[in-house]
């Protein structure tokens, strides 16, 4: 810009004489050259504010205005709480038949609704007075009921039984049924002297609980034996089930 002004200066200074000269020349003289284009000129002022807009349509009753265009999908909220449980559903139809089972043991089912036993007394001993008479050889005991260490048959199976003995004695015997320690029967023999071998037996049918136990017993009079060529039995059996 300031090289511009300093060429327009000289440019003047260098056409001020002639123009003199033209003025006092009584000829009218060529007509100069066009000058230069003036410099941009600045903003102008802001214009006064304009008349207020014709106010817009209003809709009727009824009328809704026009939806704007659909947005994008928001973002994906946070998992909300647990609702309350719904209510219980219809019962649904039965399912189909399912396959046959396998075959059980043979023999598991049936074997817990007997029990029988029968064991011999295996010395010629007497049994202590008063106390339960252990019988120590099994002949058979089909659900191991009775313990030949205590001398005493324990119910596994509720129901009625049926127990019996068969002793051989030398010497006076009385023998005692006892339940859970209760006496239900007892059986005697009195005879004196002699060297015959007496045998006598008794028996009776009871109702047991489970765990309930049976036992005999003798008194003052305890003259079993258990020989071989005469033993003494102790046998039960299951009657009914419960």
């Amino acid at each position: 810009m300031v090289c511009f002004c300093i060429a327009m200066g000289a440019m003047l200074s260098l056409a001020l004489p002639d123009l003199v000269t033209m003025e006092t020349c009584t000829s009218a003289g060529t007509p100069g050259l066009h000058g230069f284009p003036g410099l941009p000129g600045r903003d102008g002022r802001d214009g006064e504010t304009g008349e207020k807009g014709v106010p817009g349509v209003v809709s009727g009753p009824g009328q809704r205005p026009e939806g704007g265009q659909k947005g994008e999908p928001g973002v994906k909220g946070a998992v909300g709480k647990l609702g309350r449980s719904g209510v219980r559903g219809d019962k649904g139809s039965p399912g189909p038949e399912g396959p046959q089972g396998e075959p059980g043991e043979s023999g598991s089912a049936g074997s817990l609704l007997h029990s029988a036993f029968s064991v011999a007394r295996g010395t010629a001993s007497p049994p202590e007075k008063a106390s339960p008479i252990r019988f120590t050889s099994v002949i058979t005991d089909v659900n191991k009921d009775y313990n030949t260490e205590t001398g005493r048959f324990r119910c596994r199976v509720p129901g009625t039984y049926y127990f019996v003995y068969h002793a051989s004695s030398e010497e006076r015997l009385c023998l005692v049924f006892k339940l859970d320690g209760t006496s239900l029967a007892s059986f005697c023999d009195l005879v004196y002297g002699g060297t015959k071998r007496q045998v006598n037996s008794g028996g009776l049918a009871t109702y047991l609980k489970k765990d309930q136990e049976v036992w005999l017993e003798t008194n003052d009079y305890n003259g079993m034996t258990g020989k071989p060529e005469g033993n003494s039995l102790f046998s039960g059996f299951l009657l009914y089930p419960h």
